[in-house]
């Protein structure tokens, strides 16, 4: 496949898709994809890139690994690594992901800090973001993002994270500009075995998502999620499977016009 197509493939589902298969922005890790690509209450490895705000809200040190294959088009894959450090003043976060193939790819990296002051969690991020396509040339560029997560009550969550607050361009030879994102949410918690999670997202150049997931805990180790976000319509569910210190969690997503995608998850605790 030639470079060309496979830039106009990108550009092409990444308009159907908006934020969700854009790597500056898109949804990190099984467990938000099975909850609707929800993502900003989530306290794990992927706080870094979900909502650094929730950064600080882990208990303990976590590194995750992730692999998504959407739509069985191995170069709209994504592949990431993350690790969050807990300490008593505060929380850092470091991470790495790569989006494409040979011909065509993405590759970012990113730093956070967070910290807690009362039922307030916040957190800023510094990115490096790379856009390589092959007979064309590699573009760079940085991207700075804040986050926050406030305890409203003993079950109810409010977070928000603006992504890209400098606008940044994907190079200084180009027009077109990375994703700026707002994202704000509640999370409410009516018992210890269930989740529900509403988030509205809204890109700059594109109309506003509305994202709901539901998650249900079985057994200390098995938990179920569901979850539905809209343009484009999806339907999303996730298996997680864990034990004290690892698990593992698998999330799948059904869009009736794009197909499939599969997202599998692995955490490793201190």
């Amino acid at each position: 496949m030639k470079p060309s197509l496979i830039f106009c493939l990108w550009l092409m589902f990444s308009s159907q898709t908006s934020a969700q298969i854009d790597l500056s922005t898109q949804a990190f890790g099984a467990k938000s994809q099975g909850l609707g690509t929800t993502k900003l209450y989530h306290r794990d490895a992927w706080s870094l890139a979900n909502n650094v705000g929730a950064l600080d809200r882990i208990t303990e040190s976590e590194i995750g690994i992730s692999v998504d294959q959407r739509f069985g088009i191995q170069e709209l894959s994504t592949a990431a690594l993350s690790g969050v450090f807990k300490s008593q003043k505060g929380s850092i976060g470091i991470g790495i992901a790569r989006f494409g193939g040979e011909l065509f790819n993405q590759h970012r990296l990113e730093l956070g800090l967070a910290t807690t002051r009362g039922i307030l969690s916040f957190g800023l991020k510094a990115g490096w973001f790379q856009t390589h396509i092959e007979g064309f040339g590699t573009g760079n560029a940085f991207q700075f993002s804040l986050g926050g997560l406030a305890e409203l009550g003993p079950k109810f969550f409010f977070g928000t994270q603006l992504t890209n607050v400098n606008q940044a361009k994907i190079s200084n030879y180009s027009s077109q500009s990375l994703p700026t994102l707002l994202q704000m949410g509640t999370t409410y918690l009516p018992s210890k075995n269930l989740e529900i999670h509403a988030e509205l997202e809204k890109d700059l150049d594109n109309p506003p998502i509305f994202k709901l997931g539901l998650q249900y805990s079985l057994e200390k180790w098995v938990i179920l999620r569901t979850g539905i976000h809209s343009y484009p319509t999806a339907l999303n569910f996730g298996l997680g499977l864990q034990k004290k210190n690892y698990g593992l969690d698998y999330g799948y997503g059904q869009n009736t016009s794009l197909g499939k995608t599969h997202h599998l998850s692995l955490f490793l605790k201190r």
